[in-house]
């Protein structure tokens, strides 16, 4: 039982790191790369769409309180995952963390919980992109040639079979995929370009209605009453507990800050950089959450925002309708540069998990002209491309929250733990207000958790007992820790 326990070294997480060469990931990341390789993960389908989800079913007006709880558990993580990234700068992210600290089985259970958040997350961005792109053809007129959701049906042990295949989020995880394959400088690039566009068309957003705001206070201020609606009788259905509700679905639109931390091994100067990426990202996000939920809600009644773009319908409600148009387009780079982060973080993370013996040897294949983990690369675009295609997955939002809320609480957890046994280690930067903050980070998040619906918990312990059949048939035979422990008693 106690090697299930097996805790990985700091001194080999750190050798690990510090290794040069042409089978090593490419360091060419500086501290702009990483803050804007937060903001693509983070900015998307949150803001764009979930924002007027979460206020016409569970909050109301004050859907803004339910940003600043989400907020304020993902700062509370965020300051945890800084002191591990400036401490562990490798590309395992929580699941190297949770490895030093609390050893090999939770750190298995992290690494898988962490698919859901990055290739489910993903497969699922790809869905809302590829409705962003028909919204916007449909907005100039332009008739497709052919039906970009064509049925496809099938026939599996003799029993018939109909899907819809998605093209356009086919093609989308194939060109990500593509970019991610050739260089993760280039990908930097793809996303910062689109991280300026979506930013843009955000703040756009903004000063629209802030104008609006100050010409038409009298019609904000009956829109925002009730701020926080009286409940109807049941959990989650407005007042505080709606609240709450809110908070756990607009997490998602938080989900990606963490993705910085797995790109660890390409940045230049980790130590410094990576909290600034992580904590800088995590900020600005917040902020503009804040504003665009709260300019969002004036403008229309909250009831009627249940809609897939909440946010261009606010733009067309104050007679901005060439907005729609603009809106549209910085949804589809906003999606575009979470599908690219999402993927590089999905990938990154199997990259450690190989190289632990954890995972078959050619996950942690490096390409040798490129420097990248192509062959991982390509089988989770594979399987990325394959969920987006064929399957709705829509209620995957709280199932993908559930795996990073997990992921969060177990970070946190693990700074008092390393704390507690490796107080004079080196920490480039340091948690503040130990134990506070990381025990606020894990009662924030497991409070997250118990506000899911109960179908997503069911799909998410179902794919926990996925993982530990894995786990417990492969990795357990190939681990290199557990091998080490071995061999140790056999040396002495």
């Amino acid at each position: 039982m106690a090697k299930l326990f097996a805790i990985k070294p700091l001194a080999a997480c750190c050798e690990e790191a510090s290794a040069e060469g042409a089978h090593t990931l490419k360091r060419s990341l500086g501290p702009i790369n990483l803050v804007t390789l937060g903001i693509g993960a983070i900015i998307g389908a949150g803001i764009f769409v979930l924002t007027g989800t979460a206020a016409a079913q569970f909050s109301g007006p004050a859907i803004v309180l339910s940003f600043v709880v989400a907020g304020i558990g993902c700062i509370f993580a965020g300051l945890c995952y800084a002191e591990f990234a400036a401490m562990i700068p490798i590309a395992g992210s929580a699941y190297t963390y949770g490895y030093t600290t609390l050893g090999e089985l939770v750190a298995w259970i992290i690494g898988w919980a962490l698919c859901l958040e990055y290739a489910f997350g993903a497969a699922t961005v790809a869905v809302g992109w590829s409705g962003y792109v028909s919204s916007l053809l449909g907005f100039f007129g332009v008739h497709l040639p052919f039906n970009a959701t064509p049925s496809l049906a099938i026939t599996l042990f003799g029993h018939p079979f109909s899907a819809k295949v998605d093209i356009f989020a086919l093609c989308a995880i194939i060109v990500v995929t593509t970019v991610l394959v050739i260089g993760v400088r280039e990908s930097a690039n793809f996303n910062s370009a689109a991280v300026m566009i979506k930013v843009s068309v955000v703040l756009i957003f903004i000063g629209l209605a802030t104008v609006f705001a100050f010409g038409h206070w009298h019609h904000m201020m009956a829109n925002w009453h009730p701020f926080i609606p009286k409940n109807l009788g049941h959990f989650g259905e407005y007042g505080w507990s709606g609240i709450m509700r809110g908070a756990s679905v607009v997490f998602f639109a938080y989900i990606g800050f963490d993705a910085v931390s797995t790109a660890a091994q390409e940045a230049r100067n980790p130590q410094k950089d990576l909290p600034f990426g992580i904590l800088g990202s995590l900020v600005i996000c917040t902020v503009l959450y804040i504003i665009v939920s709260g300019l969002l809600t004036g403008l229309k009644p909250y009831t009627s925002l249940n809609t897939p773009a909440p946010v261009a319908d606010g733009a067309a409600a104050i007679g901005a309708t060439w907005g729609v148009c603009l809106i549209d387009l910085g949804a589809i780079a906003g999606l575009a540069s979470v599908m690219l982060v999402m993927i590089l973080g999905q990938t990154r993370v199997l990259y450690t998990m190989s190289h632990d013996g954890l995972l078959p040897h050619w996950v942690g294949s490096i390409h040798p002209r490129f420097r990248t983990p192509w062959l991982v690369t390509i089988a989770v675009g594979v399987l990325v491309a394959f969920l987006a295609a064929f399957f709705n997955i829509a209620f995957l939002g709280q199932l993908v929250s559930l795996g990073t809320l997990l992921a969060f609480a177990i970070v946190c957890l693990g700074v008092i733990v390393m704390r507690s046994k490796q107080p004079d280690a080196h920490r480039p930067f340091r948690t503040p207000w130990v134990p506070f903050v990381p025990i606020a980070g894990m009662v924030v998040a497991l409070a997250l958790m118990v506000s899911t619906d109960t179908p997503a918990k069911i799909g998410f312990f179902s794919w926990l007992i996925i993982g530990l059949i894995i786990y417990f048939s492969y990795s357990t035979r190939h681990s290199k820790v557990q091998g080490m422990q071995k061999r140790l008693p056999q040396e002495r």
